[in-house]
């Protein structure tokens, strides 16, 4: 039988992330709220949307016996209501999200999270159904999904970047992609043109730190990626700042181009400014259906 006080550590040990988490969430949620009166968009009915194969996370009551009798797989009916209310979370969990300058401690990926954390709240708060990318955690609504996706979100990664995946979006749904983007920029490509592909829309979110903005170097420096796969040493760091800010403005350009492109959103937002400006441009663009 297990020991109760080792089970007990454990649990607190493992949900030891999530009060900040949420409550830092609930309060930049608060304060975005007091300025706005919610979405209040109509609901679309009930009517039939489509027929779709089931995925491993479906529930069993969620399949059509009858459709799927007629073919050798199961299918999902699917309608008008769950698509249009149902917004897909894809938080970059990666190595270089946790890098960070500001002397109160902030990373790129705490404050991903939060934003991120604070979305989905303001989201399942009216009446919508979130989920994440992936087949590990279907849009659902309700205050129990809230704690599901903050302890999927204090999960880690141990890639360098991270690839966003449109695995388990639905068709016309809405999305929203939080990162720095610094990595290879071909899978988000790909990603946001499958996702177009699907009728999803949504929104993209660069988080940078102020000094990836400022590239404050000089003299000898050594470079190097937060799990230390990727080295550079230099003796004339300042040499290379202009080439390093002509390269990151190309990376945005890209970025809103194939925002542009694809229906979606795009902005960057930097540690060292209000959340709360950044999660209030995020709640309007996931309100517009482009």
């Amino acid at each position: 039988m297990s020991d109760p006080n080792l089970l007990r550590h454990g649990a607190e040990e493992l949900s030891a992330p999530f009060p900040p988490l949420l409550v830092e969430a609930e309060h930049l949620a608060t304060t975005v709220l007091l300025g706005n009166h919610g979405r209040r968009r109509a609901g679309l009915g009930d009517d039939f949307w489509q027929y779709r194969p089931a995925m491993p996370f479906d529930e069993a009551r969620m399949i059509d016996w009858r459709r799927s009798g007629r073919a050798d797989t199961a299918f999902v009916r699917e309608r008008e209501w769950q698509i249009a209310q149902s917004v897909m979370l894809w938080v970059d969990q990666a190595a270089s999200m946790s890098f960070g300058s500001l002397k109160d401690g902030t990373t790129k990926g705490w404050r991903a999270k939060v934003l991120g954390m604070a979305a989905s709240l303001l989201m399942i708060r009216a009446g919508e159904r979130v989920g994440l990318t992936g087949i590990s955690l279907p849009p659902r609504g309700g205050e129990p999904q809230l704690q599901r996706i903050a302890a999927m979100l204090s999960e880690g990664d141990e890639a360098d970047y991270g690839r966003p995946e449109t695995t388990g979006m639905l068709p016309q749904s809405r999305a929203l992609f939080i990162s720095d983007f610094l990595g290879d920029i071909d899978p988000v490509e790909e990603t946001l043109t499958e996702a177009a592909d699907r009728g999803v829309r949504g929104a993209l979110l660069q988080v940078l730190d102020p000094q990836e903005e400022a590239f404050p170097f000089d003299g000898r420096t050594i470079f190097e990626s937060m799990t230390g796969a990727l080295r550079h040493e230099t003796l004339k760091a300042g040499d290379l700042k202009t080439a390093y800010l002509d390269r990151l403005a190309e990376r945005k350009d890209r970025l809103e181009t194939l925002a542009r492109r694809t229906g979606w959103q795009f902005m960057t937002h930097h540690t060292g400014e209000s959340a709360a400006t950044a999660l209030l441009w995020l709640h309007g663009a996931l309100e517009r259906r482009v």
